[in-house]
């Protein structure tokens, strides 16, 4: 119906937003979640223009969890239903779609709506730009208030966390169009869903280590999964994967040409009642119409058989021996890679991956958002953040500054419970 939608608060019938004035796109659409000035749990009823009402959905949202949820073109996040699909688009281009707090409080409300709703049949997550899906989490907000005290820094964590649960828990299939740069929290957002499409657009990455932090959001269950040792060796290193690379990787599940994926949403959004099969059948014709770069061998291919025989090892001090051993220049490069890392940072990414190879997703989470709590009361993350976001020296000062002088002691602390303060999934 080429009707403009009108979203109406019914505790509040004067606050009705006419979402086809700010977005005239919607009005093909049916839309939800987009309502951002309503006080309490609302009905959202869709208002025709002969005046009949039409109930549409019950959302059980406050105003909080929609803070950054506007139609418009300043909103942080866009949720809309195009035909069969609940589509969210993170919409922070300037920031290259950095997630923070009110992001996820939007996304996750709405996301346990369209699983409860009969009339969406998937998911289908993307950013907004052209250069990013998501750059990571926002650090700074997070940096800030760890040194003050402020509860973002477990607020931020725990939420997010949550967030990465309920994707890779999902029932109705999951669809993200990681176009761009995905890292850190953008990783979270997709490498759990079932369907991650990459782009030659596509840069990934897991670069914590260079920060004082960990390679979180799940990175200690989908990491440690890949083939051999690719995913210590991604973790550790912060290495980058680009275009085809991040699927041969196992990162992405499917890879499409980025001017194939309008075409490609609007073959996903007409599925009825779609499988996980009838997705996978729409995704995989388009990779093979997609030949760019299929002759290029896996950036890492040459170096795969060294990656398995070096990063076998078990401590990050036998990983270091192990490459200045083998003295070639791709060794010699790694080991100046992790020369520039935090010492406590690695200790605690090697544990985290050989602990979450054999842990559930929910699990791994919880160990994650013990090591996050770790690292907000340590100095190492706050001397990465400085170096490299906001001084930008690239000189960070490690405290401790080798790996000899990180304890065992040291580690069992980061990795031990929190009580009542665990992470509750």
């Amino acid at each position: 119906e080429h009707t403009p939608l009108t979203l109406v608060c019914q505790s509040d019938g004067k606050r009705a937003v006419d979402l086809t004035k700010s977005n005239p796109k919607l009005k093909d659409n049916k839309v939800l979640g987009l309502v951002a000035k309503c006080d309490v749990a609302m009905s959202v009823t869709i208002l025709n223009s002969s005046f009949r009402l039409r109930p549409l959905c019950r959302l059980h949202v406050i105003q909080q969890h929609l803070m950054s949820s506007q139609a418009g073109p300043e909103a942080e996040v866009l949720l809309e239903r195009v035909g069969n699909a609940g589509v969210i688009t993170l919409n922070r281009p300037k920031a290259l779609n950095a997630l923070n707090l009110s992001m996820i409080r939007c996304v996750y409300p709405q996301l346990k709506a369209w699983e409860k709703d009969r009339d969406t049949g998937m998911v289908i997550i993307k950013g907004a730009g052209g250069k990013a899906f998501c750059a990571g989490g926002d650090i700074r907000a997070v940096t800030e208030a760890g040194k003050s005290g402020d509860s973002l820094a477990q607020d931020f964590f725990r939420e997010e966390y949550i967030l990465n649960n309920a994707i890779g828990t999902y029932p109705k299939p999951y669809v993200a169009l990681i176009d761009g740069i995905t890292m850190g929290g953008g990783v979270g957002l997709s490498v759990h869903g079932r369907f991650r499409v990459a782009t030659e657009k596509t840069v990934f990455a897991m670069p914590e280590t260079a920060i004082g932090l960990f390679p979180d959001v799940g990175g200690g269950y989908f990491l440690p999964r890949l083939q051999g040792k690719l995913g210590l060796f991604l973790a550790l290193t912060g290495f980058r994967l680009k275009g085809r690379d991040v699927q041969r990787a196992g990162v992405a599940s499917h890879f499409v040409e980025s001017q194939k994926l309008p075409a490609l949403e609007n073959d996903l959004v007409v599925l009825k009642s779609p499988s996980a099969e009838d997705v996978a059948g729409v995704l995989s014709s388009y990779q093979t119409q997609s030949s760019l770069d299929e002759e290029k061998p896996f950036v890492l291919s040459e170096h795969m058989d060294k990656i398995n025989r070096l990063f076998e090892a078990s401590s990050v001090e036998e990983i270091k021996l192990k490459l200045k051993q083998d003295g070639s220049s791709f060794a010699l490069k790694q080991l100046e890679t992790l020369s520039k890392m935090s010492p406590t940072s690695l200790k605690m990414t090697f544990r985290q991956l050989q602990a979450g190879a054999t842990m559930t997703l929910q699990d791994v989470l919880v160990m994650e958002y013990r090591l996050c709590q770790a690292c907000m009361t340590g100095r190492d993350f706050y001397e990465g953040v400085r170096a490299v976001l906001i001084d930008k020296d690239q000189n960070p000062k490690w405290k401790p500054s080798v790996l000899e002088e990180v304890t065992d002691e040291c580690l069992d602390g980061c990795f031990k419970s929190l009580g009542d303060h665990d992470l509750r999934l």
